[in-house]
């Protein structure tokens, strides 16, 4: 945009029509003008100039009076002739024609125009001799076309009108010609024929067949031979392979010329047997890339508007594998004459100067001539303010009047120019030729152009103001160009605003005002993104725009460079393009483009379809043994997205027909894996290909593979053996599946023996089982025990012995040795002497034992409500903690033992007798004694005291005991649990807390043990609750829950009047 900005502001002066002015030729035909004789002549030739110019013709030097040819029409208000050739000879009016324009300012002229008839001459009468080769020589076909003009286009068909097969072996020359650089028995046919189409006529000549027959020297026999006349034969001794020899151009160098501005045309065409390949470099230099073309199977090479730098010499070499061959061709460049600097009209004021140049270049140098209204200037009436120095006619101190044309005409052996050039005398105050107020607008950051074109003679001198106030200067961000033009280099919205150019000269002033609106750019903020989509779903791609507000906008999408599918799947909506139901044919590149009258803005982004894969094919079985085979596929389409990877599956005809079963994965890569196979299987395989989108349908199944049976390779898994009565043993196992089974016949052998025996192993076979039992053996006894698999060929493998154990029965003996110690009023430990081993017939699960509160010790008649409490001790254990229990309360208890069928016999029952301790709450009529009100008003009242005297001692700095101790002497039941591992703190007493006086120790024979030695792994559980094998307390306890919780204090006894009095002293 910016160039043709430019071009117009360097552009030529224009003197405006309504003012006087010498002729200017605007339209000229061509100077070299060949004509179909079917149509009208018509040579071009308009002009302008005030007052409007006449026109003449001068044909081959001479004039040509047209008003004497009734053939020959001149086109009203111009120049132009019409020639009706028809009926007439053409040939009569070829020659050189020349346009004058004439006013009383000047006369100028044109181009000399050569007119030419165009010709298709017939070929001429001619008879092809028939060609008989030998296989493998190098043979031309000529053409010969006739001359026409323009020249002909050549091709060669054969009979049918079907255009001969060409290659690098057989290639059609620049002249037509048809070259074989070897022949094949297959290029003996008889109607090898040569046209010529000739473009202004449009007819076709055909030259007459050419026959060829290429013969196989080594296979012809005598009888063949006589048939043919050997010395007709086109060319010499038989040819075998050869190296490379050129058939054009001839010797080892040759030389071109051409014109600068043509087309370079360099040809080589090589014979030889293989066929040779042909190559190009130019010495010292690359070929030109852009300007460069290989035609003709690299026979031809071509350099478009060629330039002196294109000159040298060009290697053209050919090979083949017997050897290579070179020619150089010497390029010469010449030039026919082409512009440097035409000369341009001159505006001149009177008594101004001006100079006109000419300046050219060519090869060789061109000869430049002047010529004044048409007549060579040296015989033009003499001037003596002109002054001709070659190319250049300086006019000096002009005068009204002295207007005319000058033509410059540069001419070599290769061609002319001719150029026509005003000088016009005139006085004429500034006229702004511009359109007052016109309003230009640009976009930010782009160059502004505000034109003033203006007229005046003398030349105006124009300056510019802004809003009418600011003068602008020739310099940075404006330039101001020599025809008036106001650039501004990178126009901002501060830019915007009025503009008024002054046209000033010695005869007056002109101004005129032009606007500037600065618009913001039109740009894409969110542009399309790339998608990937599936077949058959949407694809949405977002356009979101920012563009100037006083810009109407109109986007646009397009698919891969070309308008939308006319789909009314292809929703279009303001900012975004939605593509619904994808398929295939929707791939590819979408642009949205945002345009606004001044600019545009465009995004693009692709969308792929991608599907899952089609379905492997052509499943091959290859290296097939009893144990593996090889299967290979061909995969499907991946449909854009790549396989991740193969799923081979199986099924097994034999044992399990319509199921099919994963066997092995491949990488996505791969179309082939070597599958392990087992015996005794109707093998048959598939394929399923993976993507992102999903697993393609299955292949087609392959052709069945049967291997043969073999012994089993494994044995059954989860073998085994328990006892359910006391006097049997279950041995179980899983079974093998068809598939493992290797072959017919599938039984099992089962062996078992005592274990420590070293006895011999027993066994039985069994079929269509998963257990056997064996009887009549002892009771809770390890057996060593094994299932090996068998079929009709063979045993599986030796199998590990494992350890089962024969059935249980319920215990013998009872425990031994009860003792109870008791601890505190709520805790009493238990001790027993374990059972022996033999006697708990069964797995140990532990001990279990039963106490219940008989009675008060304050009361003398049995309880009847109290419920039996129990505790289970897990694991082999002779110890276990009773908590929970009441105070002041007589207890009986037992203890048996437990393994998985039950619990054995009750041992001997045992009581004891739990000391004071808190009164039951139950006892509530106690409140209500005028002792007890009163013992409990001491209490307070001591109990203030004791607060008194630590807030003393406090404030002092002492220690308070009472604390530690209360921390040091919980009750067990409300233990805190640890921190560490979440079981509860171990109930400990020191010397300061022994039992105070007028509690009681047990007469019964049970032995109070200190509290330091509890543990509380000696606590049981009651209901289903559970200890460890460890001794780890897992349970809550069972049974009467305790009345008050609080009823234990620094000991776990309900103190006495005089025990509390004591504990202050």
């Amino acid at each position: 945009m910016l160039l043709i900005l430019l071009s117009r502001v360097t552009s030529a002066l224009e003197v405006p029509l309504d003012l006087p002015q010498p002729p200017t030729i605007t339209l000229q035909s061509p100077k070299d003008y060949i004509f179909d004789p079917r149509e009208n002549i018509v040579i071009h030739c308009e002009a302008k100039g005030k007052p409007s110019p006449s026109f003449s013709w001068t044909r081959n030097g001479t004039h040509f009076d047209v008003e004497k040819d009734s053939k020959v029409l001149i086109k009203p208000g111009s120049g132009t002739l019409v020639i009706d050739i028809s009926g007439e000879k053409a040939e009569a009016y070829e020659g050189t024609y020349q346009c004058t324009a004439h006013n009383e300012h000047g006369t100028a002229v044109s181009n000399n125009i050569v007119i030419r008839q165009s010709r298709s001459p017939l070929w001429s009468k001619e008879r092809n001799e028939a060609i008989t080769v030998q296989m493998g020589v190098s043979v031309v076909l000529q053409c010969r076309p006739p001359a026409g003009l323009p020249p002909p286009v050549i091709f060669w068909m054969d009979n049918n009108f079907q255009r001969l097969q060409l290659d690098k072996r057989v290639s059609q020359a620049l002249n037509g010609d048809l070259y074989f650089s070897n022949v094949l028995q297959e290029d003996t046919r008889s109607d090898y024929i040569c046209y010529a189409r000739f473009p202004h006529t449009q007819t076709i000549q055909q030259k007459q067949p050419i026959s060829v027959t290429v013969l196989n020297m080594d296979t012809m026999n005598e009888t063949v031979a006589a048939l043919y006349n050997i010395t007709e034969f086109y060319s010499g001794d038989p040819q075998g392979e050869r190296r490379p020899g050129f058939m054009m151009p001839s010797g080892p160098t040759s030389t071109k010329m051409v014109l600068r501005g043509e087309t370079l045309e360099l040809e080589c065409i090589a014979e030889g047997l293989p066929t040779p390949e042909m190559s190009w470099q130019k010495d010292g230099g690359e070929l030109p890339d852009s300007r460069t073309s290989f035609q003709n199977f690299m026979k031809t090479l071509k350099i478009s508007d060629v330039n002196e730098a294109d000159g040298g010499d060009y290697h053209c070499t050919a090979a083949n594998n017997l050897g290579t061959v070179h020619h150089i061709i010497k390029v010469t460049v010449k030039a026919a004459p082409f512009w440097v600097s035409a000369p341009r009209n001159l505006v001149l004021a009177p008594n101004e100067t001006g100079i006109l140049t000419c300046r050219v270049s060519g090869e060789p140098k061109p000869k430049i001539s002047w010529f004044v209204n048409g007549v060579p200037i040296e015989n033009a009436p003499e001037d003596h303010t002109r002054k001709v120095e070659d190319d250049t006619v300086i006019l000096s101190n002009v005068q009204s009047g002295s207007s005319a044309v000058y033509q410059c005409n540069a001419s070599n052996e290769f061609g002319y120019l001719m150029a026509n050039a005003f000088v016009s005398v005139l006085a004429e105050a500034p006229r702004v030729l511009t359109p007052p107020n016109r309003v230009y607008q640009v976009i930010t950051n782009n160059p502004a152009l505000l034109h003033c074109s203006s007229f005046g003679s003398p030349i105006p001198t124009i300056t510019w103001f802004k809003d009418s106030q600011t003068s602008i200067k020739n310099g940075d961000p404006y330039v101001i160009h020599e025809n008036g033009t106001l650039e501004i280099h990178v126009a901002q919205p501060l830019d915007s605003g009025k503009y008024t150019c002054i046209a000033t000269n010695n005869l007056g002033i002109k101004e005129n005002h032009v606007f500037l609106e600065v618009k913001v750019s039109t740009r894409i903020l969110k542009q399309p993104e790339y998608k990937v989509v599936q077949r058959g779903k949407s694809a949405v791609f977002e356009c979101k725009v920012k563009h100037d507000p006083s810009l109407i906008p109109t986007m646009t999408w397009l698919k891969d460079n070309g308008e939308l599918p006319d789909d009314e799947r292809f929703e279009v909506d303001i900012d975004s393009l939605t593509v619904k139901h994808v398929t295939d044919e929707d791939e590819g590149t979408y642009t949205c483009i945002m345009n606004t009258t001044l600019d545009q803005d465009s995004a693009s982004a692709m969308l792929t379809v991608v599907e899952k894969p089609d379905a492997p094919t052509d499943l091959e079985l290859t290296d097939q043994t009893d144990r593996s085979v090889q299967l290979s596929w061909i995969p499907g389409d991946e449909h854009n997205s790549p396989t991740q990877k193969f799923l081979i599956q199986y099924e097994d005809l034999l044992h399990q027909p319509g199921l099919w079963n994963n066997l092995t994965e491949v990488a996505g890569t791969g179309t082939t894996a070597q599958l392990k196979l087992s015996p005794f299987v109707y093998y048959s395989f598939r394929v399923l290909a993976q993507n992102l989108v999903g697993h393609s349908n299955p292949s087609q199944p392959s052709r069945q593979y049967r291997t043969n049976p073999a012994a089993p390779d494994e044995n059954p898994s989860d073998v085994q053996g328990v006892g359910t009565e006391s006097d049997n043993l279950v041995i179980s196992w899983t079974p093998l599946t068809g598939f493992q089974s290797n072959g017919p016949g599938l039984e099992y052998k089962v062996l078992w023996r005592q274990k420590d025996m070293d006895g011999e192993w027993s066994s039985k076979n069994v079929a269509n089982v998963s257990r056997f039992i064996v009887t009549g053996i002892p009771t809770f006894v390890p057996f060593e025990i094994k299932v090996q698999a068998m079929n009709d060929y063979g045993s599986g493998p030796e199998p590990e012995p494992l350890i089962g154990y024969s059935g249980e029965d319920m215990p013998l003996s009872a425990p031994e040795s009860v003792q109870v110690m008791v601890h505190n009023s709520t805790l009493a430990e238990v001790h027993w002497e374990p059972v022996s081993f033999p006697s708990v017939r069964g797995k140990l699960q532990g001990y279990k034992v039963y106490y219940q509160r008989e009675r008060g010790l304050h009361e003398t008649e049995k309880t009847t409500d109290e419920e039996e409490q129990v505790l289970t001790f897990s694991g082999n254990r002779s110890e276990g903690r009773l908590p929970g229990l009441q105070p002041y309360s007589l207890y009986i208890l037992f203890i048996t033992v437990v393994n998985s069928r039950g619990e054995g016999p009750q041992s001997p029952s045992k009581t004891f007798e739990t000391p004071e301790g808190a009164v039951p709450s139950r006892q509530v009529d106690i409140a209500t004694q005028g002792w007890f009100i009163g013992l409990m008003c001491a209490i307070a009242l001591l109990i203030l005291v004791l607060l008194i005297v630590c807030f003393i001692k406090r404030n002092k700095g002492g220690k308070y005991p009472v604390k530690e101790k209360e921390d040091a002497h919980q009750d067990p039941e409300i233990q805190p649990m640890k921190e560490d591992d979440g079981t509860f703190g171990e109930y400990s007493d020191t010397e300061d807390h022994k039992p105070l006086k007028g509690s009681r120790t047990p007469s019964n024979g049970t032995v109070r043990r200190d509290e330091s030695d509890d543990s509380l792994v000696d606590y049981g559980e009651g209901g289903d609750g559970q200890f460890n094998e460890d001794g780890s307390f897992i349970g809550q306890y069972s049974g009467k829950k305790e009345k008050d919780t609080h009823e234990g204090n620094e000991s776990s006894e309900a103190p006495s009047p005089v025990n509390a009095m004591n504990s202050f002293v």
